[in-house]
């Protein structure tokens, strides 16, 4: 395969459940880099949550973040960005509000929530980013955010996500990445419209790049590259959408597949 670019997102896909990337994927990834092939990190974590994590692979050419409302250097500088405003913004806090849901919204830096209580403290745990209580989020909000998330259990998500795509159509692109995550972005902040950027940026065609994912918010990834490739432990969803597959983010199937396709091939 004449791969150009590998894109990836992080949680229960690349990372491992413990939110660590193997030395087998590090080593992996950094080989493909010194071929010449770009490694774009994809995910649904604002910047600050991801610095980490691209700071260990060492070897991204861009990164995506917040669902492909944001595209960073690897030296983190901004280098395009979509947003809500403030009304819209507003409009999906109130949603969340008539359903007793658990919100936050985000900077690079922090994020600000309207509920005291487990979801709260598990995302910072989780995310490695400060949270801050701001009691009703649809008051507080008053400027231009990239992404509000809500939190539920998975049967009330479930019946969100059908709500709100049915109510935001056409105005926000609403999505998953775990199955108690509800996530709102700007009508083109997708991974796959930010993918497509990257590579105007960096001069690869879409056909020529791979991508790995596992949930709701890669599908665009997934089906704008050459080749979208869902983990063994994706969504049943996505795997029935996307035929190629790995094994799962726990026997690091991410770069077993690069091994294997890319690294491997061009030995022989």
């Amino acid at each position: 395969m004449n791969i150009k670019a590998i894109a990836f997102d992080l949680d229960d896909t690349l990372l491992r459940d413990d939110l660590t990337i193997s030395a087998y994927t590090l080593d992996t990834l950094r080989q493909a880099a010194a071929r010449g092939i770009h490694i774009i990190p994809a995910s649904g974590r604002a910047r600050d949550s991801m610095k980490p994590f691209v700071e260990q692979l060492g070897c991204a050419s861009l990164y995506i973040s917040c669902n492909g409302a944001e595209v960073w250097s690897p030296e983190h500088q901004l280098l395009a960005r979509e947003v809500l405003e403030v009304p819209l913004a507003r409009e999906i806090a109130r949603f969340g509000s008539a359903h007793g849901c658990y919100a936050q919204t985000y900077d690079e830096h922090r994020f600000y929530f309207n509920q005291r209580g487990h979801w709260a403290e598990s995302y910072a745990r989780s995310s490695m980013l400060t949270g801050e209580y701001v009691g009703d989020l649809e008051t507080y909000l008053t400027a231009p955010t990239t992404k509000i998330l809500m939190m539920a259990e998975e049967e009330k998500i479930a019946r969100m996500l059908t709500e709100a795509r049915a109510l935001f159509a056409g105005r926000v692109s609403v999505t998953c990445s775990k199955p108690y995550f509800l996530e709102f972005n700007p009508l083109r902040a997708t991974k796959g419209n930010a993918l497509a950027l990257c590579g105007e940026r960096l001069g690869f065609p879409l056909q020529a790049c791979a991508a790995f994912g596992d949930s709701l918010n890669d599908m665009s990834m997934l089906e704008a590259a050459g080749v979208g490739i869902a983990m063994g432990n994706a969504r049943e969803d996505v795997r029935a959408r996307i035929p190629t597959h790995c094994p799962t983010n726990m026997e690091d199937g991410v770069a077993r597949w690069v091994d294997c396709h890319v690294l491997s091939p061009a030995k022989e």
